[in-house]
Protein backbone atom coordinates (compact mmCIF):
# COMPACT_ATOMS: atom_id res chain seq x y z
CA UNK A 1 0.00 0.00 0.00
CA UNK A 2 1.36 3.41 -1.05
CA UNK A 3 -0.06 6.78 0.60
CA UNK A 4 -0.27 10.05 -0.64
CA UNK A 5 -2.47 13.19 0.46
CA UNK A 6 -4.40 13.06 -3.30
CA UNK A 7 -4.31 10.86 -5.55
CA UNK A 8 -5.54 12.50 -9.41
CA UNK A 9 -6.60 10.20 -11.84
CA UNK A 10 -6.24 11.35 -15.36
CA UNK A 11 -3.69 13.80 -16.85
CA UNK A 12 -5.31 16.25 -18.63
CA UNK A 13 -5.82 19.77 -18.73
CA UNK A 14 -7.99 19.22 -15.20
CA UNK A 15 -6.06 16.69 -13.30
CA UNK A 16 -2.34 18.51 -13.99
CA UNK A 17 -3.94 21.73 -13.35
CA UNK A 18 -5.19 20.67 -9.64
CA UNK A 19 -1.79 18.72 -9.56
CA UNK A 20 0.15 22.27 -9.70
CA UNK A 21 -2.54 23.86 -7.53
CA UNK A 22 -2.01 21.15 -4.80
CA UNK A 23 1.75 20.18 -5.20
CA UNK A 24 2.43 23.54 -2.58
CA UNK A 25 0.56 22.18 0.28
CA UNK A 26 0.26 18.50 -0.45
CA UNK A 27 1.90 14.98 -1.32
CA UNK A 28 0.17 14.53 -4.72
CA UNK A 29 -0.05 11.32 -7.22
CA UNK A 30 -1.13 11.85 -10.66
CA UNK A 31 -2.26 8.51 -12.17
CA UNK A 32 -2.35 8.42 -16.08
CA UNK A 33 -3.33 4.84 -17.97
CA UNK A 34 -0.86 5.59 -20.31
CA UNK A 35 1.86 8.81 -20.79
CA UNK A 36 1.07 12.17 -19.78
CA UNK A 37 0.22 13.34 -23.26
CA UNK A 38 -2.42 10.85 -24.49
CA UNK A 39 -5.59 11.95 -23.24
CA UNK A 40 -7.99 14.37 -24.70
CA UNK A 41 -6.83 17.60 -23.93
CA UNK A 42 -4.01 18.14 -25.80
CA UNK A 43 -5.77 17.15 -29.48
CA UNK A 44 -8.51 20.30 -28.11
CA UNK A 45 -8.07 22.36 -31.49
CA UNK A 46 -9.98 25.91 -30.80
CA UNK A 47 -9.43 27.36 -27.79
CA UNK A 48 -10.57 29.05 -24.02
CA UNK A 49 -13.70 30.85 -24.13
CA UNK A 50 -12.82 33.96 -21.86
CA UNK A 51 -14.55 37.51 -21.56
CA UNK A 52 -11.68 39.51 -22.59
CA UNK A 53 -12.71 41.85 -25.12
CA UNK A 54 -14.03 45.42 -24.29
CA UNK A 55 -16.90 44.89 -26.67
CA UNK A 56 -17.54 41.45 -24.23
CA UNK A 57 -19.21 40.78 -21.27
CA UNK A 58 -20.06 37.93 -18.71
CA UNK A 59 -23.80 38.17 -18.97
CA UNK A 60 -23.36 37.66 -22.93
CA UNK A 61 -21.05 34.76 -22.90
CA UNK A 62 -23.77 33.55 -19.62
CA UNK A 63 -26.33 33.74 -22.17
CA UNK A 64 -24.62 32.09 -25.26
CA UNK A 65 -24.02 29.34 -22.74
CA UNK A 66 -27.48 29.01 -21.65
CA UNK A 67 -28.97 29.47 -25.09
CA UNK A 68 -26.61 26.72 -26.61
CA UNK A 69 -27.34 24.37 -23.66
CA UNK A 70 -31.02 24.02 -24.49
CA UNK A 71 -32.71 25.99 -21.15
CA UNK A 72 -30.72 23.12 -19.01
CA UNK A 73 -27.44 24.67 -17.93
CA UNK A 74 -27.34 25.36 -14.09
CA UNK A 75 -27.09 29.34 -14.35
CA UNK A 76 -25.38 29.52 -11.33
CA UNK A 77 -22.55 27.15 -12.22
CA UNK A 78 -22.34 29.30 -15.53
CA UNK A 79 -22.16 32.30 -14.28
CA UNK A 80 -19.36 30.80 -11.70
CA UNK A 81 -17.36 29.52 -14.59
CA UNK A 82 -17.77 32.67 -17.13
CA UNK A 83 -16.68 35.12 -14.31
CA UNK A 84 -13.55 32.81 -13.67
CA UNK A 85 -12.39 32.43 -16.92
CA UNK A 86 -10.05 35.78 -17.40
CA UNK A 87 -7.86 34.66 -14.26
CA UNK A 88 -7.71 31.31 -15.48
CA UNK A 89 -6.71 32.61 -18.70
CA UNK A 90 -4.24 34.48 -16.77
CA UNK A 91 -2.77 31.89 -14.92
CA UNK A 92 -2.01 29.88 -18.02
CA UNK A 93 -0.26 32.77 -19.31
CA UNK A 94 2.27 33.02 -16.25
CA UNK A 95 3.08 29.34 -17.11
CA UNK A 96 4.13 30.26 -20.35
CA UNK A 97 1.35 28.87 -22.25
CA UNK A 98 2.32 30.88 -25.79
CA UNK A 99 -1.37 31.90 -26.59
CA UNK A 100 -1.70 33.75 -29.97
CA UNK A 101 -0.96 37.35 -30.26
CA UNK A 102 -2.16 40.42 -32.59
CA UNK A 103 -0.80 43.71 -31.61
CA UNK A 104 1.22 42.57 -28.66
CA UNK A 105 -2.56 41.36 -27.66
CA UNK A 106 -4.31 38.07 -27.20
CA UNK A 107 -6.20 37.37 -30.61
CA UNK A 108 -9.35 36.34 -30.18
CA UNK A 109 -11.23 34.33 -32.84
CA UNK A 110 -14.90 33.48 -32.59
CA UNK A 111 -16.70 30.12 -32.66
CA UNK A 112 -20.26 28.32 -33.29
CA UNK A 113 -23.12 29.37 -30.73
CA UNK A 114 -20.66 32.62 -29.22
CA UNK A 115 -22.16 36.29 -29.86
CA UNK A 116 -18.39 37.61 -30.07
CA UNK A 117 -14.89 37.26 -30.31
CA UNK A 118 -13.66 35.39 -26.93
CA UNK A 119 -11.85 32.60 -27.52
CA UNK A 120 -7.94 32.70 -27.14
CA UNK A 121 -5.84 30.24 -28.67
CA UNK A 122 -2.62 28.92 -29.89
CA UNK A 123 -3.05 28.50 -33.92
CA UNK A 124 -5.61 25.98 -34.18
CA UNK A 125 -3.61 23.80 -31.71
CA UNK A 126 -4.57 25.08 -28.20
CA UNK A 127 -4.61 21.72 -26.48
CA UNK A 128 -1.41 20.73 -27.35
CA UNK A 129 0.27 23.90 -25.99
CA UNK A 130 -1.67 23.56 -23.20
CA UNK A 131 -0.47 20.27 -21.98
CA UNK A 132 3.36 20.45 -23.73
CA UNK A 133 3.54 23.74 -20.86
CA UNK A 134 1.66 22.07 -17.98
CA UNK A 135 3.56 18.34 -18.42
CA UNK A 136 6.96 20.62 -18.53
CA UNK A 137 5.85 22.12 -15.07
CA UNK A 138 5.04 19.08 -13.66
CA UNK A 139 8.16 17.22 -14.17
CA UNK A 140 10.21 19.36 -12.43
CA UNK A 141 7.87 20.21 -9.47
CA UNK A 142 8.65 18.56 -6.34
CA UNK A 143 5.94 16.89 -4.60
CA UNK A 144 4.33 15.58 -7.84
CA UNK A 145 4.71 11.73 -8.09
CA UNK A 146 3.74 11.13 -12.03
CA UNK A 147 2.56 7.46 -12.15
CA UNK A 148 2.56 6.46 -16.01
CA UNK A 149 0.74 3.06 -17.43
CA UNK A 150 -1.42 3.20 -14.78
CA UNK A 151 -5.32 2.34 -15.13
CA UNK A 152 -7.95 2.82 -12.04
CA UNK A 153 -9.57 -0.35 -11.60
CA UNK A 154 -12.05 0.99 -8.59
CA UNK A 155 -11.85 3.07 -5.97
CA UNK A 156 -12.04 2.04 -2.18
CA UNK A 157 -14.71 3.34 -0.03
CA UNK A 158 -15.53 3.36 3.94
CA UNK A 159 -19.00 1.92 3.16
CA UNK A 160 -17.23 -1.64 1.19
CA UNK A 161 -14.89 -2.07 4.00
CA UNK A 162 -17.30 -2.28 6.51
CA UNK A 163 -16.62 1.00 8.42
CA UNK A 164 -18.92 2.94 10.04
CA UNK A 165 -19.98 6.73 9.46
CA UNK A 166 -20.87 8.03 6.62
CA UNK A 167 -19.07 6.83 3.35
CA UNK A 168 -15.99 8.26 2.17
CA UNK A 169 -12.89 7.42 -0.48
CA UNK A 170 -10.13 6.45 0.87
CA UNK A 171 -7.78 5.30 -1.88
CA UNK A 172 -8.44 2.83 -5.14
CA UNK A 173 -6.83 -0.09 -6.98
CA UNK A 174 -4.81 0.74 -10.20
CA UNK A 175 -3.45 -1.71 -12.37
CA UNK A 176 0.44 -0.83 -13.08
CA UNK A 177 0.45 -2.54 -16.61
CA UNK A 178 4.84 -2.66 -16.48
CA UNK A 179 4.56 -4.99 -13.74
CA UNK A 180 1.70 -6.06 -14.27
CA UNK A 181 -0.29 -6.24 -10.80
CA UNK A 182 -2.74 -4.50 -9.26
CA UNK A 183 -1.65 -2.04 -6.78
CA UNK A 184 -3.47 -0.22 -3.38
CA UNK A 185 -2.84 3.37 -2.94
CA UNK A 186 -4.31 5.71 0.01
CA UNK A 187 -5.36 8.97 0.34
CA UNK A 188 -8.07 10.82 2.22
CA UNK A 189 -8.78 13.06 -0.81
CA UNK A 190 -9.21 11.33 -4.42
CA UNK A 191 -9.63 13.65 -7.89
CA UNK A 192 -11.43 11.61 -10.90
CA UNK A 193 -10.27 13.79 -13.87
CA UNK A 194 -10.52 10.82 -16.40
CA UNK A 195 -12.34 12.66 -19.37
CA UNK A 196 -15.05 11.54 -21.09
CA UNK A 197 -16.11 8.09 -22.63
CA UNK A 198 -16.28 8.68 -26.37
CA UNK A 199 -14.77 5.18 -27.27
CA UNK A 200 -18.36 3.98 -26.80
CA UNK A 201 -19.19 4.80 -30.04
CA UNK A 202 -17.67 3.48 -33.13
CA UNK A 203 -17.09 6.79 -34.67
CA UNK A 204 -15.33 9.58 -32.29
CA UNK A 205 -13.11 12.49 -32.46
CA UNK A 206 -12.08 10.85 -28.72
CA UNK A 207 -8.39 9.54 -28.08
CA UNK A 208 -8.34 5.69 -27.40
CA UNK A 209 -8.45 6.70 -23.69
CA UNK A 210 -11.89 7.59 -23.48
CA UNK A 211 -13.26 4.86 -21.93
CA UNK A 212 -15.65 6.27 -19.18
CA UNK A 213 -13.18 5.09 -16.21
CA UNK A 214 -13.69 8.07 -13.92
CA UNK A 215 -17.73 7.85 -14.49
CA UNK A 216 -18.08 4.21 -13.97
CA UNK A 217 -16.11 3.92 -10.65
CA UNK A 218 -17.71 6.92 -9.42
CA UNK A 219 -21.02 5.11 -10.00
CA UNK A 220 -19.94 1.76 -8.67
CA UNK A 221 -19.09 3.68 -5.96
CA UNK A 222 -22.33 4.96 -5.08
CA UNK A 223 -21.99 8.53 -6.68
CA UNK A 224 -24.87 9.98 -8.67
CA UNK A 225 -24.95 10.69 -12.48
CA UNK A 226 -27.04 12.90 -14.55
CA UNK A 227 -27.41 14.01 -18.19
CA UNK A 228 -25.56 11.18 -19.85
CA UNK A 229 -27.86 11.16 -22.77
CA UNK A 230 -26.02 14.21 -23.92
CA UNK A 231 -23.41 13.34 -26.02
CA UNK A 232 -22.06 16.03 -28.15
CA UNK A 233 -21.46 15.00 -32.19
CA UNK A 234 -18.53 17.17 -33.18
CA UNK A 235 -20.05 18.64 -36.76
CA UNK A 236 -16.88 18.44 -38.55
CA UNK A 237 -14.53 15.34 -38.31
CA UNK A 238 -12.34 14.87 -41.54
CA UNK A 239 -13.84 11.85 -43.66
CA UNK A 240 -10.86 9.99 -44.81
CA UNK A 241 -9.86 6.44 -44.84
CA UNK A 242 -6.58 6.77 -43.50
CA UNK A 243 -7.45 9.64 -41.03
CA UNK A 244 -7.95 8.29 -37.28
CA UNK A 245 -10.55 10.83 -35.75
CA UNK A 246 -9.07 13.90 -36.97
CA UNK A 247 -11.02 17.20 -36.21
CA UNK A 248 -11.81 20.02 -37.79
CA UNK A 249 -12.03 22.46 -35.29
CA UNK A 250 -14.93 24.51 -34.96
CA UNK A 251 -13.09 27.74 -35.20
CA UNK A 252 -13.28 26.79 -39.41
CA UNK A 253 -16.73 27.76 -39.59
CA UNK A 254 -15.95 30.71 -37.06
CA UNK A 255 -13.89 32.32 -39.71
CA UNK A 256 -16.15 31.91 -42.51
CA UNK A 257 -15.81 28.24 -43.44
CA UNK A 258 -19.00 27.10 -45.26
CA UNK A 259 -20.49 23.70 -45.43
CA UNK A 260 -21.53 22.54 -48.95
CA UNK A 261 -23.36 19.47 -50.53
CA UNK A 262 -20.86 17.67 -52.58
CA UNK A 263 -21.29 18.14 -56.14
CA UNK A 264 -23.24 14.70 -57.26
CA UNK A 265 -25.97 15.87 -54.61
CA UNK A 266 -26.03 19.45 -56.30
CA UNK A 267 -23.89 21.65 -54.35
CA UNK A 268 -24.31 24.61 -52.43
CA UNK A 269 -24.90 25.71 -48.44
CA UNK A 270 -27.91 23.96 -46.43
CA UNK A 271 -27.36 25.10 -43.10
CA UNK A 272 -29.33 28.13 -43.69
CA UNK A 273 -31.63 26.05 -44.17
CA UNK A 274 -31.79 24.01 -41.33
CA UNK A 275 -31.05 27.66 -38.79
CA UNK A 276 -31.01 31.36 -40.02
CA UNK A 277 -27.53 31.24 -37.56
CA UNK A 278 -25.91 29.07 -40.72
CA UNK A 279 -22.74 27.30 -40.26
CA UNK A 280 -22.37 29.09 -36.79
CA UNK A 281 -25.41 27.70 -34.82
CA UNK A 282 -24.84 25.19 -31.89
CA UNK A 283 -22.73 22.03 -32.40
CA UNK A 284 -26.16 20.06 -32.08
CA UNK A 285 -28.22 21.86 -34.76
CA UNK A 286 -25.28 21.88 -37.37
CA UNK A 287 -24.69 17.67 -36.61
CA UNK A 288 -28.70 17.28 -37.31
CA UNK A 289 -28.41 18.87 -40.03
CA UNK A 290 -25.49 16.99 -41.32
CA UNK A 291 -26.87 13.77 -40.81
CA UNK A 292 -30.12 14.57 -42.16
CA UNK A 293 -28.13 15.81 -45.76
CA UNK A 294 -26.01 12.68 -45.71
CA UNK A 295 -29.49 10.48 -45.47
CA UNK A 296 -31.57 12.46 -47.29
CA UNK A 297 -28.83 12.53 -50.21
CA UNK A 298 -27.10 8.68 -49.42
CA UNK A 299 -24.06 10.68 -48.75
CA UNK A 300 -21.02 9.63 -46.56
CA UNK A 301 -19.95 12.93 -45.80
CA UNK A 302 -20.16 16.56 -46.69
CA UNK A 303 -17.94 19.30 -47.67
CA UNK A 304 -16.11 22.58 -45.22
CA UNK A 305 -15.02 24.86 -47.61
CA UNK A 306 -12.94 27.57 -47.00
CA UNK A 307 -10.54 28.34 -49.93
CA UNK A 308 -12.13 31.43 -50.00
CA UNK A 309 -9.78 32.84 -47.48
CA UNK A 310 -6.05 33.40 -48.22
CA UNK A 311 -3.26 31.07 -48.71
CA UNK A 312 -1.37 33.08 -45.63
CA UNK A 313 -4.34 33.20 -43.42
CA UNK A 314 -4.63 29.82 -43.56
CA UNK A 315 -0.92 29.08 -42.98
CA UNK A 316 -1.75 31.61 -40.20
CA UNK A 317 -4.93 30.52 -38.54
CA UNK A 318 -5.01 26.75 -39.28
CA UNK A 319 -1.07 25.34 -39.96
CA UNK A 320 -1.73 21.80 -38.32
CA UNK A 321 -5.31 21.14 -40.20
CA UNK A 322 -3.90 22.95 -43.43
CA UNK A 323 -0.62 20.14 -42.94
CA UNK A 324 -2.44 17.16 -42.11
CA UNK A 325 -5.25 17.18 -45.07
CA UNK A 326 -2.09 17.93 -47.35
CA UNK A 327 -0.48 14.98 -45.94
CA UNK A 328 -3.55 12.82 -47.02
CA UNK A 329 -3.59 14.75 -50.63
CA UNK A 330 -6.02 17.17 -49.79
CA UNK A 331 -5.34 21.13 -50.40
CA UNK A 332 -7.76 23.08 -48.11
CA UNK A 333 -6.48 26.26 -49.98
CA UNK A 334 -8.15 25.18 -53.40
CA UNK A 335 -10.46 22.50 -52.30
CA UNK A 336 -13.10 21.84 -49.40
CA UNK A 337 -12.64 19.37 -46.97
CA UNK A 338 -14.75 16.11 -46.60
CA UNK A 339 -15.95 15.63 -43.33
CA UNK A 340 -18.80 13.73 -40.95
CA UNK A 341 -19.99 14.05 -37.51
CA UNK A 342 -18.33 12.04 -35.28
CA UNK A 343 -18.49 11.38 -31.04
CA UNK A 344 -16.88 13.96 -29.09
CA UNK A 345 -17.89 15.35 -25.73
CA UNK A 346 -19.67 13.84 -23.01
CA UNK A 347 -21.73 16.58 -21.17
CA UNK A 348 -22.49 14.54 -18.40
CA UNK A 349 -21.32 12.75 -16.02
CA UNK A 350 -20.66 12.29 -12.23
CA UNK A 351 -22.69 14.67 -10.56
CA UNK A 352 -20.51 17.64 -8.44
CA UNK A 353 -21.07 20.60 -6.77
CA UNK A 354 -19.69 24.07 -7.60
CA UNK A 355 -15.96 22.60 -5.74
CA UNK A 356 -16.05 19.57 -7.63
CA UNK A 357 -17.30 17.73 -4.95
CA UNK A 358 -19.33 14.27 -5.36
CA UNK A 359 -21.76 12.46 -3.35
CA UNK A 360 -18.93 10.81 -1.95
CA UNK A 361 -16.93 12.77 0.77
CA UNK A 362 -13.34 12.54 -0.41
CA UNK A 363 -13.93 12.14 -4.09
CA UNK A 364 -14.16 14.75 -6.92
CA UNK A 365 -14.71 15.00 -9.96
CA UNK A 366 -13.29 17.41 -12.40
CA UNK A 367 -13.53 18.25 -16.25
CA UNK A 368 -15.53 15.74 -18.42
CA UNK A 369 -15.97 13.24 -16.32
CA UNK A 370 -18.29 15.62 -14.06
CA UNK A 371 -21.58 16.99 -14.52
CA UNK A 372 -21.37 20.49 -13.06
CA UNK A 373 -24.49 22.26 -14.88
CA UNK A 374 -22.38 24.37 -16.90
CA UNK A 375 -23.32 22.24 -20.26
CA UNK A 376 -26.75 21.65 -20.40
CA UNK A 377 -28.13 19.75 -23.10
CA UNK A 378 -25.22 20.83 -25.49
CA UNK A 379 -21.73 22.37 -24.73
CA UNK A 380 -20.54 25.29 -26.56
CA UNK A 381 -17.55 25.67 -28.05
CA UNK A 382 -13.95 26.35 -26.08
CA UNK A 383 -16.62 26.28 -22.83
CA UNK A 384 -15.14 22.47 -22.36
CA UNK A 385 -11.02 23.53 -21.45
CA UNK A 386 -12.51 26.17 -19.62
CA UNK A 387 -14.12 24.21 -17.06
CA UNK A 388 -11.52 22.14 -16.70
CA UNK A 389 -9.19 25.11 -15.42
CA UNK A 390 -11.98 26.99 -13.18
CA UNK A 391 -12.98 23.46 -11.45
CA UNK A 392 -9.36 22.22 -10.83
CA UNK A 393 -9.24 25.51 -9.21
CA UNK A 394 -12.19 25.36 -6.99
CA UNK A 395 -11.75 21.46 -6.31
CA UNK A 396 -7.98 22.62 -5.03
CA UNK A 397 -9.21 25.70 -2.87
CA UNK A 398 -11.63 22.60 -1.13
CA UNK A 399 -9.29 20.25 -0.57
CA UNK A 400 -6.72 22.61 1.07
CA UNK A 401 -10.08 23.74 3.35
CA UNK A 402 -10.69 20.07 4.80
CA UNK A 403 -9.02 18.92 7.66
CA UNK A 404 -10.13 15.13 6.50
CA UNK A 405 -10.04 12.35 9.02
CA UNK A 406 -6.86 9.64 8.26
CA UNK A 407 -7.44 6.73 6.40
CA UNK A 408 -8.21 3.53 7.61
CA UNK A 409 -5.60 0.48 6.86
CA UNK A 410 -6.91 -0.92 2.95
CA UNK A 411 -6.16 -4.68 2.11
CA UNK A 412 -4.20 -5.70 -0.45
CA UNK A 413 -5.85 -6.48 -3.97
CA UNK A 414 -6.51 -10.14 -3.98
CA UNK A 415 -6.43 -12.06 -7.16
CA UNK A 416 -5.42 -15.56 -6.04
CA UNK A 417 -8.57 -17.41 -7.04
CA UNK A 418 -8.07 -15.62 -10.43
CA UNK A 419 -6.51 -17.64 -13.69
CA UNK A 420 -4.84 -15.82 -17.04
CA UNK A 421 -7.23 -15.20 -19.53
CA UNK A 422 -7.18 -18.10 -22.07
CA UNK A 423 -9.48 -16.28 -25.01
CA UNK A 424 -8.75 -12.59 -24.80
CA UNK A 425 -10.35 -12.27 -28.31
CA UNK A 426 -13.38 -12.07 -26.72
CA UNK A 427 -13.18 -8.61 -25.28
CA UNK A 428 -12.21 -7.43 -28.44
CA UNK A 429 -14.81 -8.61 -30.64
CA UNK A 430 -17.14 -7.56 -27.59
CA UNK A 431 -15.61 -4.23 -27.84
CA UNK A 432 -16.34 -3.91 -31.52
CA UNK A 433 -20.08 -5.07 -30.66
CA UNK A 434 -20.63 -2.45 -28.29
CA UNK A 435 -19.17 0.60 -30.42
CA UNK A 436 -21.40 -0.64 -33.06
CA UNK A 437 -24.72 -0.99 -31.84
CA UNK A 438 -24.11 2.33 -29.96
CA UNK A 439 -23.33 4.03 -33.03
CA UNK A 440 -26.61 2.29 -34.91
CA UNK A 441 -28.81 2.81 -31.84
CA UNK A 442 -27.96 5.26 -29.37
CA UNK A 443 -26.32 8.27 -31.82
CA UNK A 444 -27.46 11.91 -33.08
CA UNK A 445 -31.09 10.58 -33.89
CA UNK A 446 -32.57 8.11 -31.62
CA UNK A 447 -35.75 6.48 -30.96
CA UNK A 448 -37.45 4.08 -28.17
CA UNK A 449 -37.12 0.48 -30.27
CA UNK A 450 -33.38 1.71 -31.23
CA UNK A 451 -32.52 2.08 -27.00
CA UNK A 452 -34.75 -0.95 -26.03
CA UNK A 453 -32.49 -2.71 -28.52
CA UNK A 454 -29.49 -1.58 -27.43
CA UNK A 455 -30.58 -2.35 -23.66
CA UNK A 456 -30.90 -5.74 -24.68
CA UNK A 457 -27.38 -6.01 -26.56
CA UNK A 458 -25.75 -4.51 -23.23
CA UNK A 459 -27.53 -6.79 -20.83
CA UNK A 460 -26.09 -9.81 -22.77
CA UNK A 461 -22.53 -8.18 -22.89
CA UNK A 462 -22.67 -6.88 -19.45
CA UNK A 463 -23.14 -10.28 -18.24
CA UNK A 464 -20.30 -12.06 -20.44
CA UNK A 465 -18.01 -9.09 -19.30
CA UNK A 466 -18.88 -9.92 -15.50
CA UNK A 467 -17.97 -13.45 -16.04
CA UNK A 468 -14.34 -12.46 -17.43
CA UNK A 469 -13.70 -9.67 -14.70
CA UNK A 470 -15.08 -12.25 -11.87
CA UNK A 471 -12.54 -15.51 -13.56
CA UNK A 472 -9.66 -13.67 -14.83
CA UNK A 473 -6.71 -11.73 -13.99
CA UNK A 474 -7.61 -7.84 -15.32
CA UNK A 475 -6.22 -6.32 -18.06
CA UNK A 476 -6.28 -2.70 -19.61
CA UNK A 477 -8.12 -3.75 -22.52
CA UNK A 478 -10.68 -5.69 -20.08
CA UNK A 479 -11.23 -2.55 -17.15
CA UNK A 480 -11.52 -0.37 -20.13
CA UNK A 481 -14.62 -3.11 -21.65
CA UNK A 482 -15.82 -3.06 -18.13
CA UNK A 483 -16.25 0.68 -17.89
CA UNK A 484 -17.48 0.97 -21.53
CA UNK A 485 -20.23 -1.10 -21.17
CA UNK A 486 -21.23 0.64 -17.25
CA UNK A 487 -21.71 3.77 -19.40
CA UNK A 488 -23.39 2.92 -22.18
CA UNK A 489 -26.04 1.48 -19.89
CA UNK A 490 -26.19 4.89 -18.26
CA UNK A 491 -26.55 6.98 -21.46
CA UNK A 492 -29.12 4.34 -22.21
CA UNK A 493 -30.85 4.69 -19.17
CA UNK A 494 -30.56 8.58 -18.97
CA UNK A 495 -31.69 8.18 -23.13
CA UNK A 496 -35.16 6.40 -22.24
CA UNK A 497 -35.87 8.64 -19.34
CA UNK A 498 -35.63 11.97 -21.25
CA UNK A 499 -39.05 11.50 -23.29
CA UNK A 500 -38.57 14.53 -25.29
CA UNK A 501 -36.39 16.22 -27.97
CA UNK A 502 -33.55 18.79 -26.37
CA UNK A 503 -30.51 19.79 -27.73
CA UNK A 504 -28.10 16.60 -28.06
CA UNK A 505 -31.11 14.17 -27.17
CA UNK A 506 -32.83 13.86 -30.06
CA UNK A 507 -35.92 11.25 -30.18
CA UNK A 508 -37.86 10.17 -33.31
CA UNK A 509 -40.82 8.85 -30.59
CA UNK A 510 -40.62 12.64 -28.84
CA UNK A 511 -39.61 15.18 -31.24
CA UNK A 512 -40.60 18.17 -29.40
CA UNK A 513 -39.52 19.99 -25.87
CA UNK A 514 -41.31 19.09 -22.57
CA UNK A 515 -41.34 22.19 -19.79
CA UNK A 516 -39.95 22.09 -17.59
CA UNK A 517 -36.54 21.60 -18.26
CA UNK A 518 -35.59 19.27 -15.77
CA UNK A 519 -31.68 17.28 -15.91
CA UNK A 520 -31.44 13.34 -15.61
CA UNK A 521 -30.69 11.81 -12.55
CA UNK A 522 -29.29 8.12 -12.05
CA UNK A 523 -29.30 7.05 -8.90
CA UNK A 524 -27.01 4.05 -8.23
CA UNK A 525 -28.82 0.79 -6.51
CA UNK A 526 -27.83 0.32 -2.33
CA UNK A 527 -24.88 -2.46 -2.91
CA UNK A 528 -24.00 -4.94 -0.50
CA UNK A 529 -20.51 -5.10 0.71
CA UNK A 530 -18.58 -6.55 -2.15
CA UNK A 531 -15.10 -8.39 -0.94
CA UNK A 532 -11.62 -6.37 -1.92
Amino acid sequence: MTDFDILIVGSGLAGLSAALLLAPTHRVAVLTKRTLGDGASGQAQGGIAAVLAEDDSFDAHVEDTLVAGAGLCDLAATRFVVEHAPEAIAWLRELGVPFSLEDGELHLTREGGHSARRIAHVTDATGAAVQKTLIAQVRQTPGITLLEHHTLVDLVTSERLGLPGPARCVGLYALDEREDRVKTFRAPHTVLATGGAGKVYLYTTNPDTATGDGIAAAWRAGCRVANLEFIQFHPTCLYHPEAKSFLISEAVRGEGGRLLLPPSAGGGRFMPGHDPRGELAPRDVVARAIDAEMKRHGLDCVHLDISHQSPDFLHAHFPNILARCAELGIDITREPIPVVPAAHYTCGGVLTDLAGRTDLRGLYAIGETACTGLHGANRLASNSLLECMVFARAAAAAVRAEAPPPPPELPAWDDSQVRDADETVVISHNWDELRRFMWDYVGIVRSNKRLERAAHRIGLLRAEIDEFYAHFHVSRDLLELRNLVEVADLIVRSAQLRRESRGLHYSRDYPERAAPAAPTLLVPPARTRPQP
